[in-house]
């Protein structure tokens, strides 16, 4: 490829570049001068207003926060999710259903 040719082509591909350039900005400026011409757009509310209900000064305006220890509590033991055999026969019934049976297949044979 000659030197005459390489320039050509970024004559060409600086042209092409100049001219997008050139027209975002267009349109651009456009867009802006059309946002500037309109009014302001109203915005329609899709839900009424909050009222106040009648008697609500005297009423507190939400529950106190409950106070929090960060401490488990101890008056409940924890139960294990399946009781003991001895348990069950004194009519414990188990939280969690049986688990599912484990399904097996014959071994990947080696090719």
């Amino acid at each position: 490829m000659s030197a005459d040719s390489n320039k050509r082509s970024y004559k060409l591909d600086f042209i092409l570049a100049a001219a997008l350039v050139t027209t975002g900005l267009v349109i651009s400026g456009l867009s802006l001068a059309e946002l500037r011409a309109r009014p302001p757009q109203q915005l329609a509310q899709a839900t009424q207003p909050l009222q106040s209900t009648p008697g609500a000064e005297t009423k507190p305006s939400a529950p106190a926060d409950p106070v929090t220890t960060g401490t488990r509590p101890q008056s409940v033991p924890p139960e294990p999710a399946r009781p003991d055999a001895e348990a069950q026969k004194s009519g414990a019934q188990p939280v969690l259903p049986p688990a599912p049976a484990e399904k097996s297949a014959e071994p990947i044979k080696q090719r």
